[in-house]
C-alpha cells in the first residue's frame, strides 16, 4: 500500500474507503484487503487518518470494474509502481479517448490492455 502524493491524488476524482467497497460487494472488509493483498486492487494511505482508500473508478456497482485485474497484472509486470499505475490509469489518453480508467468502466478493456502491453516494448 502507497502512500498517495497531491498529484495522483488530484487525478483521481473519487475515493472509497475499504468498507465502502465491502458493502458495495457484498463481502468482509477482509475479503476487500485480499484483493489488495492480491493485487486486483490498489489502495493507498490518504486523508486525515491515513486510511486506505481505492479509486471509485474501480468498482462497478456490485463487482470490480471487468479487466482491471489483467491491466493491474501487465502493469506490474512492466515494472510499474502502485503510484505510476494510478497515475497511468488516471491521465487522459487522446488516443481512447478518456482515461484508461474511463475506458476500462466502459468495457474497452481490450483497447485498454494493448496500451499496456506496448509499453512494456
Amino acid at each position: 500500500m502507497t502512500e498517495i502524493d497531491a498529484k495522483i491524488d488530484a487525478l483521481v476524482p473519487a475515493w472509497l474507503t475499504l468498507p465502502d467497497i465491502a458493502e458495495m460487494l457484498g463481502v468482509e472488509v477482509t475479503r476487500v484487503r485480499h484483493l489488495v493483498k492480491e493485487g486486483q486492487l490498489i489502495a493507498v494511505r490518504r486523508g486525515e487518518n491515513r486510511a486506505l482508500h481505492v479509486p471509485a473508478a474501480f468498482i462497478d456497482e456490485d463487482k470490480v470494474v471487468k479487466g482491471l485485474s489483467g491491466t493491474l497484472t501487465l502493469l506490474r509486470d512492466d515494472g510499474f509502481t502502485d503510484e505510476e499505475m494510478l497515475e497511468w490509469l488516471f491521465t487522459p489518453d487522446e488516443s481512447l479517448p478518456g482515461t484508461p480508467a474511463q475506458a476500462l468502466s466502459e468495457n474497452r478493456g481490450t483497447e485498454v490492455k494493448r496500451r499496456a502491453q506496448a509499453l512494456a516494448v
